[in-house]
């Protein structure tokens, strides 16, 4: 017995084949040159000898699916068995693209088929032939199906009729269910039907404790079947006698709802529990006029499409939340009967599919992380680049093969780090220049752009950080007056420097480093809080301007960085802080995923509590300002600070990384 697939590099076909070849029989294989490798491979998956696993190369968009006539004539009357599975199985594909192989493909298939004069003819469809009927829908239906306005229901359905109209040779018909991985590894290729929901689960996992019930979505019915049923069901039926011009459904007999699907890979995954579900027919007592007139509106469109880009959903997907047909699979189960092929519960195998996606298709998983593929060749500026957070930064961004531009006042200190980058083999260049001075920012960028072109990376990292409480600062009005300086206006002319240029290229990335204090309304540094706090806004506002032009911005709000800024406070000596390093490696996050703010989780905290109850962290903050006293250098006096307090370093341990 011999079998010739289409599609037996793809998922389903690669399951099948190996089930056919345990029946002894030599398995002809159509697959183009590109695919020869892919083939290669999965003849050591399947443990066959050579001689039952023929390549047939051709092209199913092309007549007799590009088969030579010299081929044609070497297989006539050799199969036994064609199995159609080529097609495409994507909500995301073109309309054209799913025409050629899905309509085209499925003629040119059957014009082969009989030119060899093959025994019988499978046809693998789908479901979606039976497009948004609105009930039961029985295997010997066809012309019943309606709603078929999307391309992928469209010619599916199409491909089937092509075969019952025109197939001359004996055919038989399978529709399955939206096919999953594996029942028992999970096993699967490709992203597609229940997994587009796996990237919200995931982030709902990361946002929220597993214990605090979420709302969510309940709509219709996903038939969902794994793999394996599929092709031992297939592989089973297409060998019975007298089941000729039939169409089967291997389908589920009793499929969930998609809130209870969603909720058992919740589950699955230890996310919270959708307990609460609005039924997603209530949207359909929406006028249609209003929601198409919502969508008509840019800045909608831009959020759904935004949104849906970032969870890695096709547009029209939840357009089938409320998915209205069900399907009979009555006759296919009689043939199962006695067979041992048996549809698995989706409960039992669920956490399979679940731990396959995420260790092997999560998106992120592709995500180029390395500093390097983001850095490589471009000029990345860094400003107070001569010691702490930006020596360290600089030294990181050459080691990834950035073209470094280190901008500080001291010359000598710019010359080391230099040297050590160039003694590394990186590529650095120093720019010495005050940018509390706004001419000399001006002057600075000009020099830059004239030894080393284009500004790709901005990061404004040189700051001047005062630890002083106010009613000292009563006579110290320059306090203020230097850090805005500094902290802001010399970093927002470096700014307004760059980007016209980043703009004309369509890309750039500002990165700000601010402060954990911005958060937390620290004490005893309203002067370096606030300024920091007006480049915060600044960007704030920048980002909304920019976000269509390709220029990111990134605030990032460290935490207590042990560097020589901090030197003065000795009580500094006895809290927790982070390294340099540590503070270099979150500019790395800021660079690989360019997200709009980065900060600690307590900073983010402080902000939250803030905001919800100001009150309290108005008391906390102001037991901190008790707690710890003003430094010697605050003070304008000389004399070494009295050593912490086992009250003060347990309350800094509790608050780690703000300032006090």
């Amino acid at each position: 017995m011999s079998y010739f697939v289409t599609g037996g590099t793809g998922f389903i076909g690669q399951n099948l084949i190996k089930l056919l070849l345990n029946r002894r029989g030599k398995v002809y294989v159509l697959v183009r040159k590109g695919s020869m490798k892919k083939l290669d491979e999965l003849k050591n998956r399947w443990g066959a000898p050579a001689s039952k696993i023929v390549p047939v190369t051709g092209d199913l968009t092309k007549p007799y699916m590009g088969i030579s006539p010299a081929q044609r004539k070497k297989l006539d009357g050799k199969i036994t068995h064609v199995f159609h599975l080529a097609a495409i199985y994507d909500l995301k594909a073109d309309a054209a693209s799913q025409e050629a192989t899905n309509i085209k493909g499925t003629s040119n298939a059957v014009r082969f088929a009989e030119s060899v004069n093959a025994k019988r003819f499978h046809h693998v469809s789908s479901i979606a032939a039976a497009g948004l009927y609105p009930g039961t829908f029985m295997e010997d239906m066809f012309e019943e199906a309606v709603g078929l306005e999307n391309p992928y229901f469209r010619t599916k359905h199409d491909s089937e009729g092509l075969v019952r109209k025109k197939c001359g040779i004996p055919w038989r018909i399978y529709r399955p269910g939206i096919v999953v991985g594996d029942s028992e590894t999970g096993e699967i290729d490709k992203i597609d039907g229940p997994y587009y929901f796996f990237k919200l689960i995931q982030k709902m996992r990361r946002a929220l404790p597993a214990w605090m019930p979420t709302l969510g979505l309940e709509g219709g019915r996903l038939n969902i079947v794994p793999v394996d049923y599929v092709v031992k069901a297939l592989d089973h039926i297409a060998h019975k006698a007298g089941q000729d011009g039939k169409c089967f459904h291997l389908t589920d007999p009793k499929p969930k709802r998609i809130g209870e699907v969603l909720n058992l890979f919740a589950d699955a995954a230890h996310a919270p529990q959708m307990s609460m579900r609005v039924d997603a027919r209530l949207f359909n007592y929406i006028p249609g006029v209003i929601k198409q007139g919502l969508y008509m509106l840019p800045p909608v469109r831009r959020i759904y499409r935004e949104v849906m880009t970032d969870l890695g959903m096709p547009p029209d997907v939840l357009k089938f939340i409320n998915y209205p047909t069900r399907f009979d699979s009555r006759e296919t189960q009689k043939l199962l009967k006695g067979s041992g092929i048996v549809l698995p519960r989706l409960d039992d195998y669920a956490w399979r599919l679940w731990d396959y996606w995420e260790r092997h298709l999560d998106p992120d998983l592709f995500i180029d992380r390395s500093l390097r593929g983001h850095v490589g060749g471009r000029v990345v500026v860094v400003t107070g680049g001569s010691s702490g957070i930006g020596e360290a930064t600089a030294l990181m961004m050459a080691r990834a093969g950035a073209r470094v531009a280190i901008v500080a006042r001291d010359k000598a200190k710019l010359a080391d780090t230099v040297r050590d980058i160039q003694e590394e083999g990186g590529e650095a260049q120093a720019f010495s220049a005050d940018l509390a001075e706004l001419e000399a920012c001006d002057a600075v960028l000009k020099s830059i752009y004239s030894e080393m072109g284009a500004i790709d990376i901005l990061i404004n990292n040189a700051g001047r950080s005062i630890r002083r409480g106010i009613a000292s600062s009563y006579d110290r009005f320059h306090d203020y007056e230097r850090t805005m300086q500094l902290n802001y206006f010399g970093s927002l002319r470096l700014i307004m420097g760059v980007l016209p240029v980043m703009e004309k290229r369509r890309k750039g990335h500002i990165i700000n480093i601010s402060s954990i204090g911005v958060l937390s309304n620290a004490p005893r540094f309203s002067a370096y809080v606030a300024s920091k706090a007006a480049l915060d806004a600044f960007s704030r506002c920048a980002s909304s301007e920019y976000s269509d032009t390709g220029v990111k911005f990134t605030t990032i709000n460290m935490p207590l960085v042990r560097t020589p800024m901090i030197a003065p406070t000795k009580i500094y000596e006895n809290v927790p802080t982070i390294t340099p390093e540590d503070a270099a490696a979150m500019v790395k996050q800021a660079v690989i995923y360019q997200p709009q703010r980065i900060a600690t989780r307590l900073g983010i905290f402080a902000q939250v509590l803030h905001a919800v109850a100001p009150k309290v962290s108005e008391i906390v903050m102001n037991s901190a300002f008790r707690m710890f006293p003003e430094s010697a250098a605050a003070k304008g006096v000389k004399g070494d600070q009295a050593e912490a307090s086992q009250e003060q370093v347990a309350f800094a341990s509790l608050m780690r990384g703000i300032h006090w």
